[in-house]
């Protein structure tokens, strides 16, 4: 990316510099705040950071083009660790069922939704993709982790993966998970073993060939896989070079935590239930505990992570979206941490730091996103706020004023029409 851009006058500048590892406890406050702050940018990456009155005077800046940030908060980019894209159909009737009591909740259209994926072509789930995409640009979030899983078979999930890997870096950089599904194939009906044979065998070296994802996720507790098969296909997965993700949404966390610790786990997800113990396992690990805050939204239970205990007990927490086009749910990053501090009893400053940089360090993408700092790629947002506490009291509202991916800007709040 070539060029220079000057980004200056920033009230607060949300820098999150300073360790390469995830945020613990008290650290995740710590935002690394400039007062009239300034960035410059060369060929995409950032070569300073500092007070604006500083920085102006350097000699690079005289052929720089200048973004005028007087005012506002500058920060990172959004990190969304966990998010679904590609689906074959809403759940529109199946969610209106739910609500009326007469719908199989656990079902949620997986029929529908696997015929509706079979039969749309792929370029019409990329452009349907790509809307969504581009949707998350324009809330703020720069880079992404995307989940496969609906697809039940090779073709359904090869389906998925493509998509992912054709719009990685157009324009958000999206890094992509191999998940296991919530129901079994029809060709698999009540053989789980069978399946994750299949999927050790076949699908996870046919996905590692074509470089289509980085993860392997397993949800722990269902297809009906027990603990014995569970460990098959994480150890199947490491050995062939993916990380790996574990979903404790439908099994206790203990289990999920344990599972995770056994394998090294990047990440352990939906941990709703998670107590001392699994509190302490954690703190002791390098595993990030990635809290959904926005899943009461969709699951209508009110349950809530136990964020609280895991920061004060020295777990490392990071926020996703957990966004999924057939369901109840946000892609708003900045929605996720507004509830993370109505909800979980954080904090905004660990909020934020936990839909950022901690975000990125849960997708391995800690060295290149999530923080603002020299040598990094300059992924960063402009909101219309003064102070970064304006972002969980304006619920709903989209503050971002201008998203810049590498040092360009992929989106810019447009002027409302006069009549």
């Amino acid at each position: 990316m070539s060029g220079t851009l000057l980004v200056r006058g920033a009230r607060q500048l949300i820098t999150l510099r300073g360790s390469a590892e995830p945020r613990r406890g008290a650290a995740l406050k710590e935002l690394g705040i400039i007062r009239d702050g300034a960035l410059l940018i060369e060929d995409g990456r950032i070569v300073e950071v500092g007070l604006s009155r500083r920085v102006e005077n350097l000699a690079l800046v005289r052929r720089s083009q200048e973004l005028d940030a007087t005012g506002h908060v500058v920060m990172p980019g959004f990190v969304d660790c966990h998010a679904h894209l590609v689906r074959g159909v809403a759940w529109m009737d199946d969610g209106e069922a739910g609500i009326a009591g007469t719908g199989d909740e656990p079902s949620r259209g997986t029929d529908s939704t696997l015929q509706g994926l079979r039969n749309a072509s792929a370029k019409r789930l990329e452009a349907r993709t790509r809307q969504l995409v581009n949707a998350m640009a324009r809330h703020g979030t720069t880079t992404l982790e995307a989940k496969s899983g609906h697809g039940l078979d090779a073709r359904g999930e090869l389906k998925i993966l493509r998509v992912q890997a054709k719009l990685n870096g157009a324009p958000l950089d999206i890094a992509s998970t191999l998940l296991t599904p919530r129901s079994l194939s029809a060709e698999h009906a009540g053989d789980p073993a069978g399946y994750l044979a299949w999927m050790c065998a076949e699908l996870l070296p046919a996905i590692r060939r074509r470089a289509l994802a980085r993860f392997a996720g397993l949800r722990c507790g269902e297809g009906g896989f027990n603990m014995e098969q569970s460990r098959l296909y994480l150890e199947t997965a490491r050995g062939l070079g993916f990380q790996l993700k574990i979903h404790a949404s439908r099994c206790p966390a203990a289990d999920a935590v344990r599972l995770a610790v056994e394998a090294r786990a990047a990440s352990v997800e939906h941990l709703h239930d998670a107590g001392p113990a699994d509190v302490e396992l954690l703190a002791r690990s390098n595993i990030m505990a990635v809290l959904l805050p926005g899943d009461a939204f969709d699951h209508g239970n009110g349950r809530c992570a136990p964020a609280r205990q895991l920061i004060d007990g020295g777990a490392a927490v990071a926020l996703g979206s957990n966004f999924n086009p057939g369901g109840r749910s946000t892609y708003s990053m900045a929605a996720i941490v507004a509830l993370a501090c109505a909800h979980l009893d954080m904090s905004p400053a660990e909020a934020i730091c936990a839909a950022t940089f901690n975000a990125a360090c849960a997708i391995g993408s800690g060295a290149v996103a999530g923080s603002l700092e020299v040598g990094k790629p300059a992924d960063l947002i402009v909101l219309n706020a003064s102070d970064y506490r304006e972002i969980p009291y304006r619920f709903g509202v989209n503050l971002v004023n201008r998203t810049v991916k590498h040092g360009v800007t992929i989106y810019q709040e447009g002027k409302v029409a006069g009549r």
